[in-house]
């Protein structure tokens, strides 16, 4: 499978640019999608089957933090590659933070300010102003998560136990696979999933999340041989269009009032898509669409060196910046509809101005990147901290386990 086996290798750069373009693109819809009655999130691959953004991004981050820290792995052992993972994580943590604060002092100055009081509600906030001192402690635990802000919490506890899921990998990819799928199950049966703050739970389950991760892990580690031919059997392609167009026609019934053609029990499985929990036919679905597009779109298609691609594949180099911005500028556009004008052509305008910011924030970091590089000079040494992003954009890890490369 291209995308899985070739991840830095593209157009002779060194790159491979399909996990660029598809993190951008999970970032983009992420953002359209965080935007109430907007009628350009009918965009978005949500409306046209079972999974959506989530989990085109959860996977390839498992993907690409495997990739990257098994070289480290090899070359320094276990400890610089947990060094480098656990360093990653504080990363995330900060920007979740720094993230948190402003969102949450947008939605409260503009609730106040403008006497939209049912923003408070509408983000889950109204608490955390009747007692800040609490909710912050809860918030910094990533216990109480305002609206839209459950993304990253999710990947820093699918990212902190990983040191040791990557050991594993290396030791004994197929037991591994096997075990986070039993944790999967369980959590499903028995509901697992971690509190929340005053009550409930995480509305991204991480035991049932995880599973998805170490898929896009173990796509990154094991032999290419066994997974190609897999891969390419005859019949994995057809099932694949087969799983995804029933999912487009049961997604497209569901979405636009039309179930009621649909027979009661299939109506009953398929209208709760249960995303806390990670439903066994949101994975089905996900890993159908990105077999089809592996085989489509191989790693030196031409079409990836179009410009009209640039702006996806630097928003995707620069995957953590961009999303934190899409989130805020996500509550923005919310505010710029529900208090200026809801109109349809408001709705272009500000999907285009959030894309438009989300990609000049995306250029900022990789000209502010290229400076420093540029500064640093020949004799800087290497970060002892490592940007998974920015790592396989510039094809600096060249191995992972497995052999993937050379044959």
């Amino acid at each position: 499978m291209d995308i899985m086996n070739d991840a830095t290798k593209s157009s002779g750069t060194g790159r491979d640019l399909r996990l660029d373009l598809f993190r951008g693109m999970a970032n983009w819809a992420i953002f359209l999608d965080h935007v109430p009655n907007n009628v350009v999130a009918w965009l978005t691959m949500r409306n046209y089957g079972f999974s959506d953004a989530a989990e085109l991004f959860v996977f390839v981050s498992g993907f690409t933090v495997a990739f990257v820290y098994s070289k480290m792995l090899r070359a320094k052992g276990l400890l610089a590659a947990a060094a480098g993972i656990l360093g990653r994580v504080w990363q995330i943590y900060v920007a979740y933070v720094l993230l948190f604060v402003f969102y949450v002092v947008a939605v409260g100055y503009v609730a106040q300010r403008y006497g939209h009081a049912h923003l408070l509600d509408e983000y889950n906030i109204r608490s955390l102003i009747a007692d800040p001192v609490e909710f912050l402690k809860h918030g910094l635990l990533l216990e109480y998560r305002p609206l839209n802000l459950d993304v990253l919490p999710l990947y820093i506890a699918l990212m902190a136990p990983f040191p040791a899921v990557l050991w594993s990998l290396t030791k004994a990819p197929g037991v591994t696979l096997a075990g986070s799928i039993a944790l999967y199950a369980a959590a499903r049966s028995f509901g697992w999933n971690l509190p929340g703050y005053p009550s409930g739970s995480w509305y991204f389950n991480p035991f049932a999340w995880q599973l998805l991760f170490v898929i896009g892990a173990w796509t990154a580690t094991v032999d290419r041989g066994t997974l190609d031919r897999t891969l390419r059997s005859g019949i994995v392609l057809p099932l694949a269009i087969a799983v995804v167009a029933f999912s487009a026609i049961v997604t497209v019934a569901l979405r636009t009032g039309n179930d009621w053609m649909m027979p009661d029990t299939l109506r009953l499985v398929f209208s709760m898509n249960d995303k806390t929990n990670l439903a066994p036919y949101r994975i089905a679905h996900f890993l159908s669409l990105a077999i089809i597009v592996a085989r489509l779109v191989p790693r030196n298609a031409p079409a990836l060196a179009w410009p009209v691609w640039r702006p996806l594949i630097v928003s995707g180099q620069h995957s953590l910046e961009v999303f934190c911005a899409g989130t805020f500028f996500a509550a923005v556009a919310y505010f710029a509809l529900d208090l200026v004008d809801g109109s349809l052509l408001a709705q272009f305008v500000v999907s285009a101005a959030g894309i438009g910011a989300m990609v000049g924030v995306a250029y900022f970091r990789s000209w502010s990147k290229k400076s420093r590089s540029l500064g640093e000079g020949q004799g800087a040494g290497e970060r002892p901290i490592a940007d998974p992003d920015e790592l396989v954009a510039n094809g600096k890890s060249m191995k992972p386990i497995g052999g993937f490369h050379g044959r």
